[in-house]
């Protein structure tokens, strides 16, 4: 069977608000469709079963760079950007969190009917995942979500996740159908016994290679076979947790490829050096090597998280990344595949650069960062809480901070108000020092 790794996050709760939920769907769409024109399907597959590769993605996306919301966050986006275009694409995303993870052998069943894969087969095979991963393997985890993303080919992976909450951690595991033969083929012809209601069959032949793979996993543990992502308790990002040299060539590759390629070539207007220096994260994460993805903690400076670590999410450099992908996908699905050259270049710069490349301490680029963030836009979650309610002499609710804070006396002749008032929140990130001078207009 093809499980293909594992990884351990901390459980972290909160949700994903739709100002970044609606971007992620969109930044998804197009980083599919250009994996897919590139690479094909099967490539695509393999990348998400990969874990390091998955929680990079979820980096990139904008999301905590860290934590178990990710793997929820970054399924939600698929299935709901690539909905539109599953039967273009051939890719259908089927599951979710919960209850809708129970509705995963319907849809597959669902889909099969419709495009003609055998969707009874994939129902029982989604079963059969879910099972080997809450009991074959005994690890402690209660799964919670089950994700399912198949081809029209029957070609599939599930990535699916389960949680600990008195260890507060979460493990995500990740399976590929590649390399299994017959494995849904074949049921038996009956089974005799009392009926129990719906059942995973282990003993059916089609189970043979999972068996196999299960007694492995037990006795040598899955940490010890098979790839496993263990991020930290932290919730910042530390110089510890990013590869300094890949952050300063994908930036050097910015400075010195965005002028030669994006100005001139993509002819986008108000792109500049931030943009650049995103898109060259993105490049990578289509692009790069299973090798290059041991720090996903790095393709958080494309577009900050949520929460605002490393620095809250610059709205106008991940909107205009989204428009150059979107135009260069477009071109090249008419033959035009200048842009998405231009893009892939980007990242073989960086790889080619980051052994001599020099540039700001990561402590000087976060400051840098976070002092633009209103320039570029910059949003956290914590930016959407409603304001506080006070009362009144005891009587009527008023917020505070709204209409009737205008005939107050200004804040700075009120000490204490001031020293009341949130700590500003940190910066989105920015490229070399010398093309983000050059291009200081724009992001």
């Amino acid at each position: 069977m093809g499980r293909t790794g594992s990884a351990t996050l901390p459980l972290h709760g909160g949700r994903v608000p739709e100002w970044l939920a609606g971007r992620m769907a969109r930044l998804g769409r197009v980083l599919v469709e250009a994996l897919v024109l590139h690479y094909g399907r099967d490539e695509l597959l393999r990348r998400l079963a990969h874990p390091f590769w998955f929680q990079s993605l979820g980096c990139v996306m904008g999301m905590d760079w860290h934590s178990s919301g990710i793997t929820t966050s970054v399924l939600g986006a698929l299935k709901r950007g690539l909905g539109p275009l599953a039967d273009e694409l051939g890719l259908h995303v089927c599951g979710g969190r919960g209850r809708h993870s129970r509705k995963t052998p319907g849809e597959l069943i669902a889909l099969g009917e419709r495009i003609g894969f055998d969707g009874d087969a994939l129902a029982q095979t989604s079963k059969l995942v879910a099972k080997v991963d809450s009991a074959a393997v005994q690890d402690g985890y209660q799964l919670y979500l089950h994700g399912f993303i198949v081809a029209d080919d029957g070609k599939w992976v599930v990535v699916q996740q389960g949680m600990r909450p008195d260890e507060g951690t979460a493990r995500r595991y990740h399976w590929l159908s590649e390399g299994v033969r017959d494995f849904v083929d074949e049921p038996h012809a009956g089974i005799d016994g009392p009926a129990h209601g719906n059942i995973v069959n282990l003993t059916d032949h089609r189970a043979e290679a999972s068996r196999r793979a299960q007694l492995e996993l037990v006795a040598r543990g899955p940490d010890a076979v098979l790839p496993h992502l263990l991020l930290p308790m932290h919730h910042d990002v530390r110089p510890s947790d990013v590869l300094m040299r890949r952050m300063r060539g994908t930036l050097a590759a910015a400075a010195e490829r965005g002028p030669v390629d994006f100005a001139e070539l993509l002819m986008t207007p108000g792109l500049g050096a931030r943009t650049v220096a995103a898109l060259a994260a993105v490049a990578e994460v289509i692009h790069g090597a299973p090798c290059r993805f041991t720090d996903p903690a790095r393709f958080s400076m494309a577009h900050g998280g949520k929460d605002g670590h490393p620095f809250p999410v610059p709205l106008r450099v991940y909107d205009r990344t989204i428009g150059v992908m979107r135009q260069a996908i477009d071109a090249a699905k008419i033959g035009n595949d200048e842009r998405l050259a231009a893009i892939r270049r980007l990242d073989a710069e960086a790889r080619r650069l980051e052994a001599t490349a020099e540039g700001p301490t990561f402590e000087a680029f976060l400051d840098e960062e976070r002092t633009r963030a209103p320039e570029y836009g910059g949003r956290t979650v914590f930016d959407d809480k409603k304001p506080r309610r006070e009362r009144v002499d005891g009587r009527t609710p008023k917020v505070a901070g709204g209409q009737l804070d205008l005939f107050k006396s200004p804040a700075a002749d009120r000490p204490a108000a001031r020293a009341q008032t949130a700590p500003q929140p940190p910066r989105p990130p920015a490229a070399a020092r010398a093309s983000t001078r050059a291009t200081r207009g724009s992001a």
